[in-house]
């Protein structure tokens, strides 16, 4: 493949295959995040902790993500594209390989957060170089695509990866994405073209990037946006099955609507936030605070309570996508570390979001005080979401150049196309 269609972008209305093998990559990393919960209660007897014990492997992808992120992002800052992605996709599998042959839950933890490392730095360069690869035109569009693999393992990735660990113990899941990790640098290692190491690439610059007000106005809308919906996600199922009377064996159903829900909003906001950034997250946001609100009400009868679970990530997960090619505009020439920092924007938002919900479940609230949070959250939204707007999205971006030695020429830096704040 050549440098060519590899990251100048492809025929008008299809995107370049790299975003797409970039996406696939990034369906394991969701994969791996959220299939633990599913997990637990075989985990902890296997390793003889308890369940609650065990969640720590959850509470410590999160953080390893939070910090980690940015941290690898400035560690691999200065080497080829190429070779971060396939030695953090290596790392992943070599990751979850330890974690499978362990006995020692603390080894199985240090593992996890090794994973995590590995994630983010797939994930910040991915991003940069999906968005190069698309050029200025479908940048949202292409995270959009690379997002719609982290939601597309909510769907399919981690019922799958449950329902296997059922019959194969906890252990065949972590096999199997070591396997999956190792096939997915194969084709990173064929389809990313090869570049020199780009010494050309400051530091400083990507640290100065964060001094845009308007960076952290979209970085606080993805972890207001994320905290409102995973807030009453992480607590639907009791809310489902004590309060709308949903029986138990379908909630998975609901489950999946929810994942189909926020497949869909990734799409629209990927196709929808080019054009019109503002009115696409705004109005998103708008009424995923609504349809949060009116969960409350509706719980007490199943289908309006699982048609809302699925509205409510239909319009949240619409935001994304835009808030995240906004942040990486907003970058400019250093757009690697503000990758990083929007993945530890949206785990931010998930672990504040599910922590609070769950003090509110357990107060006089009781069941609906995920909702009430959530909707609070998603309000919240609109706050950094105005002033954005207010502030305007017209700056021209640049992504850095890379230097292609597989083909000796040299890609011009891509000026995008002035976005008005509509």
């Amino acid at each position: 493949m050549s440098s060519a269609t590899g990251t100048a972008g492809a025929t008008a209305g299809r995107l370049p295959v790299v975003v797409w093998v970039l996406a696939a990559g990034t369906f394991l990393m969701g994969t791996t995040e959220f299939v633990i919960a599913g997990l637990l209660p075989e985990i902890a007897a296997d390793l003889n902790v308890s369940v609650s014990h065990a969640g720590l492997l959850i509470t410590a992808f999160a953080v390893g993500m939070i910090v980690g992120g940015p941290t690898m992002a400035m560690a691999t800052l200065r080497l080829p594209q190429r070779h971060t992605l396939v030695g953090a996709l290596t790392v992943f599998a070599a990751g979850h390989a330890v974690a499978a042959l362990s006995t020692s839950f603390t080894v199985v933890l240090a593992a996890r957060v090794v994973t995590a490392l590995a994630t983010g730095a797939f994930w910040a360069v991915g991003f940069v170089i999906a968005t190069a690869a698309a050029g200025p035109a479908d940048t949202t569009r292409a995270v959009g695509v690379m997002m719609g693999g982290l939601t597309l393992a909510n769907v399919v990735g981690v019922p799958i990866g449950s329902f296997v660990g059922q019959y194969t113990g906890w252990r065949g899941p972590f096999w199997a994405l070591a396997a999956l990790a190792l096939l997915a640098a194969v084709f990173v290692g064929r389809f990313i073209p090869r570049t020199e190491r780009r010494d050309e690439v400051s530091v400083r610059a990507e640290v100065r990037a964060l001094g845009q007000g308007r960076l952290w106005l979209a970085l606080g809308s993805a972890v207001l946006i994320m905290g409102g919906v995973l807030a009453t996600y992480t607590y639907v199922t009791p809310l489902l099955t004590d309060r709308a009377g949903i029986p138990a064996g379908a909630v998975p159903l609901v489950l999946i609507a929810f994942g189909v829900g926020a497949l869909g909003g990734t799409a629209i906001g990927g196709r929808l936030g080019d054009r019109r950034p503002m009115t696409t997250t705004i109005t998103a946001a708008t009424a995923t605070a609504l349809l949060l609100l009116a969960l409350v009400p509706a719980s007490h009868s199943p289908v309006p309570a699982a048609v809302l679970v699925f509205g409510m990530a239909l319009t949240g997960f619409t935001v994304n996508p835009v808030v995240t090619s906004l942040a990486v505009r907003f970058a400019g020439d250093a757009p690697t570390l503000t990758s990083a920092l929007t993945t530890s924007a949206y785990n931010t938002g998930i672990a504040a979001g599910s922590l609070l919900a769950g003090r509110a479940m357990d107060s006089s609230l009781g069941l609906t005080g995920p909702a009430l949070v959530g909707a609070a959250f998603a309000a919240l939204t609109l706050l950094p979401l105005i002033a954005l707007a207010l502030s305007g999205t017209a700056d021209p971006s640049r992504i850095v150049a890379q230097h292609t030695t597989g083909v000796g020429e040299r890609q011009q830096v891509a000026d995008a196309p002035k976005t008005t704040a509509r």
